[in-house]
Parts: structure tokens; sequence; C-alpha cells
């Protein structure tokens, strides 16, 4: 279930860049509902049709923690989580300045009324220019914070960091699965008798998968890299 994390990133839209609004309909769509929708229907029989020719007990169940460490949904699931992490860090700055640039828009908002009370009738101009004032100060309401200052540096940390989160994660794969998974995985552990011969169902579909994931996350790379270039 994705849904609270999709209602964070939503948050996180309203106070993104341009390109920052294009990472996170990669991360929607490309990422999320490809994981909630198409990957988990490959991967379901990862265990259980991981057949060795061997009915040595105990044997399948070690060969198949050797040649699956870690279950690519659940690696995939964890990527997600962790990008979008830094994302959090950056929302909550945005949020706070922008309830920062609203108290002091009612601030403001409050002195020119108290002022507009005090001046006589007769003062027209200075009427009138109090009223012009607080029009002014009404149609200023933020719906995000300005991407200035601190917030700046925030928001160019957020990216640095999720950046290297997404290196991580891509050669931690790398160095799991490579870019190919082979139908055929020869297995030497304990308790096995001898080399026992495994076989990983639907091997090429479950490739195309590992290959897409490693294009998105580099597409999702280099969105960060002309992000940072970009401001």
């Amino acid at each position: 279930d994705w849904n609270f994390l999709g209602g964070i990133l939503e948050e996180v839209h309203i106070h993104s860049t341009i390109i920052g609004k294009i990472w996170l309909t990669i991360l929607f769509i490309f990422r999320m509902l490809v994981l909630g929708v198409a990957t988990e229907d490959v991967w379901n029989d990862e265990q259980s049709e991981f057949i060795c020719n061997t009915e040595q007990p105990g044997c399948r169940n070690v060969c198949y923690d050797e040649a699956f460490p870690i279950s690519l949904i659940r690696y995939w699931v964890l990527q997600v989580i962790f990008v979008s992490s830094p994302s959090l860090m950056y929302m909550g700055h945005a949020l706070y300045r922008l309830r920062a640039l609203e108290k002091e828009r009612q601030k403001k908002k409050a002195q020119v009324r108290v002022e507009l009370e005090s001046t006589e009738l007769e003062m027209t101009e200075n009427r009138k220019r109090l009223e012009r004032e607080l029009r002014q100060l009404d149609q200023r309401k933020l719906n995000k914070a300005p991407l200035r200052g601190s917030l700046l540096c925030t928001y160019v940390i957020h990216i640095f960091t999720r950046s290297a989160v997404e290196v991580g994660f891509m050669i931690g794969q790398y160095l799991l699965y490579g870019f190919h998974l082979d139908p055929l995985y020869k297995c030497q552990r304990d308790p096995c008798p001898n080399t026992v011969d495994c076989f990983v169902s639907r091997p090429t579909e479950k490739t195309v998968f590992i290959l897409f994931m490693q294009s998105i996350a580099t597409v999702s790379l280099l969105l960060n890299i002309l992000e940072i270039i970009h401001l």
C-alpha cells in the first residue's frame, strides 16, 4: 500500500521545481505503479518455482538463499522508500518556512488594519494607501515557500542525498544480480551432497525488469544532476 508515501510525495510535488516534478512523476508511474501492478506478479513464484535436481533436505532452501540473498521486489521497495526519504526533510523545511511567511503576512495585515482604523476619515489619500496595501496582502497568500536562502540549501542537499542513495542502490543491485539473471544456478553449499543444478523460473522476464528498474534509476539520477545544474 503506497497511499501514505504517495500522499507525502504529492505535498513534495507542490514545493518542487519543474525538473523535480518530472522526477516525482517518474517515481510514481515507473517505479511505484510498476512495483504495485506488474513486478510482483513476475516474482511471486520466485521461491516456489526455484527447482533443484536433488531431494536432499534443506539443500533447495540454502541454494535459494545463496541465489537470491534479498528478494528484488523487497529491494526495490526499500530503494523507493530510501530514495524518497530525503524529500521529507525538504518538505518539513518548506512547510516550516511557509508557515513563518504566513504568520508574517497575518501580522502585517493586523498592523495595517490598526493603522486604517486609527486613520481619520478626512485623510483620504492615506486611507486609500492603507486599503490598497491591505488588498495586496490578501492577494499575497502563498501556496509554496519561495526557493531561496536556507530553503534552497536544503533543496540542494536533499537532491545530493537522494542521488547518493540512488547510486548506492544501483551499485548494490549490480553486485547482487548484475544485469542478467541466468536460468541455471550451480550451488555447492551444505547440506547439498555435491554441486547441484538449480533452475530459476522466468529468467528472461525477470532480466527485463532488472534492466528496466536500473534504467529508471539512471534516468532519475540524470534528472537529479540536471536539476542541480538548473538551480
